[in-house]
């Protein structure tokens, strides 16, 4: 079983940034992966970007070049920085683990984006 928390969430101006985090508690040394989600209104949940247990990274082609997620192990976080941000970003912001073929979600934090 894994715990996440999701925290940052707010309101910025089109253009500005914001740092989301993720806190992963519970059997965090058997989490394969995580990730970053979001979903608007009347939308279909969609990939923001994931890391692996190895580093590597993949991104969803709307936030490539503007938002970078990373992972501090030491304190169990996976931070994802968001910079240069649109109106069509607003959404809520789910944190996601994998285990094996399980997955498990955070409760979100809203982004809102005004223009």
């Amino acid at each position: 079983q894994v715990q996440l928390v999701e925290s940052g969430g707010g309101l910025v101006q089109a253009g500005g940034s914001l740092r989301l985090s993720c806190a992963a508690s519970g059997s965090i040394f058997s989490i394969n992966a995580m990730g970053w989600y979001r979903q608007a209104p009347g939308k279909n949940r969609e990939l923001v970007a994931t890391i692996s247990s190895d580093g590597s990274t993949h991104y969803g082609d709307s936030v490539k070049g503007r938002f970078t997620i990373s992972r501090d192990n030491a304190k169990n976080k996976v931070p994802l920085q968001m910079n240069s941000l649109k109106p069509e970003d607003t959404s809520v912001y789910y944190c996601a683990a994998t285990i094996g073929l399980e997955d498990y979600w955070g409760q979100g934090t809203q982004v809102t984006v005004s223009s």
